[in-house]
């Protein structure tokens, strides 16, 4: 292990490679669904200002608390210090859920990955009927999805087991080769903008249901949206442990956010001045639509080849996070010991294999629907499960201010708990929000649930070990 640790820039491309995946390339079009201009606009600066606090504390953690490493859920055994029960029983069911919703997170990625190749190869749109299994009729676009994704899928896992370092330095050029073709997108919708495509700028929304909707609850719902966009700025903080310095990872955390803050509302708001609004809402790769309708078909094309190789890039980040967090958990004795097991190269291999076999069983989601269905379901069901840790994360962060763990004698730490404070807003608001949209809530509450049955064994393999 003491060879395969990771510098600041692999630390920042696994944050800026992990935020900006799916949702630079999606969320435009699930924007425009739930809100008006004015709506998008200001779930972005709450969002942006809530997620900034965030990465304050995950950053501030790191560094007071070095010896928890393996992301924002392992605080929640910290929470209980005074009861074994509770401790573990926190730390499992929080390193639960937001291992599952690691896994959802990517494959949200690699299905993104399939739509943008559907540019190249026309045949993943049709919609002629290839073979039934009784009722159900498979599609052949449908079913030459699922084997690009599941191809993706068990390349990249191939690629984990070989080591983090040769892994990592493939997800650096990945993400620098988006990021300067992210800005050169945005250079180019400066100057093709045009405002008329977005209308009056605060014009009520109709729902799907002909419903006309508020400013505040477009902003409601466009924040659960643009939480999503944010769903990574912990990833240097869950590597932590094979960082070179600790202090790397507060750094790149702040730095990665930053970045990806940029382009993430810069294309977002910009992509609707390319595209009509009816237009944006039916499409299925909406950053190609725009380029397409600005540079004609070279345009599209160019931005759809851009899209593949930062989706590749941002498939073996969350590749890797998902086999990191269980790992991480079971070395803290919040999860189940064989998850520590690893192969020659230091990489978790019973997770990676379990984390993997979880995203096969996921992407059957692209057999039945489109892909933008199965994003937008994915996505539902991911985001809320992490505002959990998130949450935790802040409430810990409050503790350590309260009772001085962490710092040193007479230091200074009103600024630390003014962050929490904001943080912790800011997280339970997210979670409000999301309980008005009930199938999304009880999704987030059934994944997270869900591990209650694999808690027994837990408690078997620690009075073993006792």
């Amino acid at each position: 292990m003491s060879n395969n640790k990771v510098g600041f820039w692999i630390l920042t491309a696994l944050v800026v490679g992990n935020m900006v995946g799916s949702g630079i390339f999606m969320l435009p079009r699930s924007l425009a669904e739930v809100s008006s201009p004015a709506g998008s606009v200001l779930a972005w600066a709450i969002t942006g200002f809530g997620v900034l606090m965030l990465a304050l504390v995950f950053g501030n953690l790191a560094l007071r608390k070095p010896e928890l490493n393996g992301g924002p859920q392992i605080y929640a055994k910290e929470l209980f210090p005074n009861s074994p029960v509770l401790s573990v029983l926190s730390g499992f069911m929080s390193s639960w859920g937001y291992w599952v919703g690691n896994v959802a997170g990517f494959v949200a990625v690699i299905t993104t990955f399939s739509s943008y190749l559907s540019t190249f190869i026309p045949a993943m749109k049709s919609s002629a009927v290839w073979f039934s299994i009784g009722t159900l009729d498979i599609k052949t676009g449908n079913a030459l999805n699922f084997i690009v994704c599941s191809l993706l899928l068990w390349a990249t896992h191939a690629l984990a087991l070989r080591g983090i370092e040769g892994a990592g330095k493939m997800n650096l050029i990945a993400t620098a080769t988006k990021v300067i073709g992210f800005m050169l997108f945005i250079i180019i919708a400066l100057f093709t903008f045009q405002e008329a495509n977005i209308g009056p700028f605060a014009a009520p929304h109709v729902n799907e249901d002909g419903q006309t909707v508020g400013l505040l609850s477009q902003v409601n719902s466009a924040a659960v949206v643009t939480l999503w966009a944010f769903i990574g700025v912990e990833s240097a903080m869950v590597f932590a442990a094979r960082a070179r310095r600790k202090q790397d990872v507060k750094r790149a955390t702040i730095v990665g956010l930053l970045m990806a803050l940029v382009l993430y509302v810069g294309i977002s708001i910009l992509t609707m001045g390319l595209l009509p609004g009816e237009q944006l809402i039916h499409s299925q790769n909406p950053l190609v639509d725009a380029m397409t309708a600005v540079l004609g078909p070279i345009g599209g094309y160019l931005l759809a080849a851009l899209g593949l190789v930062s989706l590749i890039g941002s498939t073996i980040g969350w590749v890797l996070l998902s086999a990191e967090v269980p790992y991480e958990a079971a070395k803290q004795g919040v999860f189940l010991r064989p998850f520590r097991s690893v192969n020659s190269k230091g990489m978790p291999k019973l997770s990676l294999w379990i984390s993997n076999a979880l995203g096969q069983l996921l992407i059957f989601s692209t057999i039945s629907g489109s892909i933008s269905q199965a994003f937008d379901f994915i996505i539902a069901i991911a985001t809320l499960a992490y505002l959990v840790p998130y949450l935790i994360s802040a409430l810990y962060q409050l503790r350590l201010v309260i009772t001085g763990d962490g710092y040193r004698p007479g230091e200074r730490r009103h600024w630390d708990g003014l962050i929490a404070v904001l943080a912790t807003i800011y997280s339970a608001w997210v979670i409000y929000a999301g309980t008005a949209d009930w199938k999304t809530f009880w999704f987030g509450v059934l994944m997270i649930a869900s591990g209650i049955i694999f808690y027994p064994l837990l408690l078997r393999q620690l009075r073993s070990k006792a």
